[in-house]
């Protein structure tokens, strides 16, 4: 039975909520202001957070803000009534994973939810691996601990990663990491590449050369 952190300060709203959750088989807790989730979050496992943003004490987006800089990578869906885009994007800035407009379909919320659980058990699965690739967060794990790129290196390891055990030619690469505007380069690549290495150590990478790289797993 999955457990759900639910944030909404609308009483009667949550619990009906609440009684749909739980007939669906959920576990939820449900918190009415933002400090009281952030204590619960501390204290217990959730295995999805569902946040109103507009609540007392602590809004929903500064909340989620908050237990991403803990490194608390739970997923999180916000119900919200905001339409402006600028919220939206704060809120996905924030480390949200979805969001659905108030008012909603109870079914969508249900598929919505599910799909994310889903997502979230099958990368727990692939994570069992030395090197991971955490799609949802766009992060990579190596040995369980989150390495620490550039945008262009994280490009480019997914790149290695997406074709493992096969030659990824130089061209592809430059395609994936520059703009047709910008200029690219092989030593810029190898730069990358041996800093790629260094991060790795019980990895390999090889140089076919003249044609590019192959992450061998």
């Amino acid at each position: 039975m999955s457990k759900i952190l639910f944030l909404e300060d609308d009483l009667l709203f949550g619990e009906s909520l609440v009684d749909l959750l739980e007939e669906n088989s959920f576990e939820v807790l449900h918190l009415r202001n933002g400090q009281d989730a952030l204590d619960a979050c501390f204290e217990q496992k959730f295995d999805l957070y569902l946040l109103d943003i507009n609540v007392p004490l602590i809004d929903g987006v500064t909340l989620l803000k908050e237990l991403r800089e803990a490194d608390d990578k739970t997923p999180a869906i916000f119900l919200t009534s905001h339409k402006d885009k600028e919220m939206l994007k704060n809120g996905f800035q924030s480390g949200a994973d979805d969001y659905i407009s108030k008012p909603f379909d109870n079914e969508e919320l249900l598929l919505r939810i599910n799909a994310l659980l889903k997502r979230t058990s099958y990368l727990s699965s692939k994570c069992e691996k030395l090197l991971c690739h955490d799609e949802i967060h766009k992060r990579i794990l190596y040995d369980e601990k989150e390495l620490e790129l550039s945008n262009k290196e994280y490009t480019l390891l997914v790149l290695l990663m997406s074709h493992a055990n096969h030659t990824v030619p130089k061209e592809l690469i430059s395609d994936e990491l520059w703009s047709a505007s910008q200029m690219g380069s092989d030593g810029a690549i190898r730069v990358y590449i041996n800093r790629i290495k260094q991060l790795l150590p019980q990895m390999q990478i090889e140089n076919i050369r003249g044609i590019g790289y192959k992450l061998v797993s």
